[in-house]
């Protein structure tokens, strides 16, 4: 009845889950719960917009089947394994305690167990903001982008264009910031930002390599991305995925200390996220919209200074979602404009 590209096909699911989701709260918590529960679907959207927007890059190089993939056990791993699980496995490891104490801390003592993911964020800022900044920064020296929004500043940023800028910049910066003479966390620091250098280089040289292979093989590089560069793609999502979800769950326990809310409100979030995501793919968001793909990458590199910044200082979480989102639209905004500025006759 609809086609792979109708919206009312790629939301369904989503909304219907949704729909059962808060009822289900509401049947079981109260009406005050549901509410509850919409307010942080709605942050978790806010929050991971410009993660869909890079998801979308990606996911656009992949075949039907990944992308398919991606919305269901992607999906699954996005609610369980990252809003869920990760959180818990993060703090064992950081409080030093046993994963089943650590669950029930956070079913039982949610109190608690908020503190202890509190005493985590050190350790989560600094992995974070070093893999997201290296990321921003790969896309910002790649000089072969054909399109530029900031033309000056991008043009600046091109002539670092040399394979090892990206990470060589941001351990420079996680140096510097871990030996700020006011960084408590000086160790943590250096330590989690050196492994968000890392992981990040790893997977995405290894994406890079079998890239290459593929391309040889092949030939052309239209053809959608199968097999083992396609699975490595698959966990290379997951990964930015986990980044971009840390700062969603710390920030959830401000507006409720009900892991199940918590768990429900940025699952479903997450869920949505991923339709966008597909979304944008199905309809070619990002190539008519030429400057989205750039507002994207600058509130990626916005939210990794300013998760450095919060080793120091208490950062809002309204701000960091209200900055993000003006970002994406003047980068809609403009984009809107070049294409009513390069086809005068059209409406829209």
């Amino acid at each position: 009845m609809f086609d792979a590209q109708s919206p009312v096909r790629i939301f369904a699911v989503s909304a219907l889950i949704t729909v059962t989701a808060l009822v289900g709260v509401g049947m079981g918590k109260g009406v005050g719960a549901s509410w509850v529960a919409l307010i942080l679907i709605a942050i978790e959207i806010a929050f991971s917009f410009d993660n869909a927007i890079l998801n979308a890059r990606i996911l656009s190089r992949l075949s039907r089947f990944w992308q398919n993939i991606f919305l269901t056990v992607g999906a699954l791993v996005a609610v369980f394994g990252m809003r869920i699980v990760f959180p818990i496995l993060i703090v064992a490891l950081t409080a030093h305690t046993g994963w089943h104490q650590v669950l029930d801390l956070a079913l039982h003592h949610p109190d608690a167990y908020a503190t202890k993911l509190e005493e985590a964020h050190p350790a989560i800022a600094s992995f974070g903001g070093a893999f997201l900044l290296v990321l921003a920064l790969d896309f910002f020296t790649d000089n072969t982008r054909q399109v530029l929004w900031l033309t000056r500043l991008e043009r600046k940023l091109s002539r670092l264009a040399w394979n090892w800028a990206p990470p060589l910049i941001t351990l420079g910066a996680t140096f510097v910031v871990a030996w700020l003479p006011f960084n408590h966390y000086q160790r943590t620091t250096m330590i989690s930002g050196m492994a968000g250098v890392a992981i990040y280089s790893l997977m995405h040289g290894i994406t890079e390599f079998m890239g290459k292979l593929e391309g040889r093989r092949t030939k052309t590089h239209a053809r959608a991305q199968t097999g083992l560069l396609a699975f490595i793609s698959f966990l290379y999502l997951e990964v930015l995925d986990a980044s971009f979800s840390f700062d969603g769950v710390i920030g959830a326990f401000v507006v409720t200390q009900d892991i199940i809310l918590i768990a429900v409100g940025l699952g479903v979030g997450a869920l949505w996220v991923r339709s966008l995501t597909i979304f944008m793919v199905r309809r070619g968001t990002l190539a008519r919209y030429m400057y989205v793909e750039h507002g994207a990458h600058y509130t990626i590199g916005m939210l990794a200074i300013l998760l450095f910044v919060s080793l120091f200082v208490d950062v809002p979480e309204v701000i960091t979602g209200l900055a993000g989102m003006s970002i994406i639209a003047a980068s809609v905004i403009a984009s809107q404009q070049a294409i009513r500025a390069a086809y005068p006759g059209r409406s829209r």
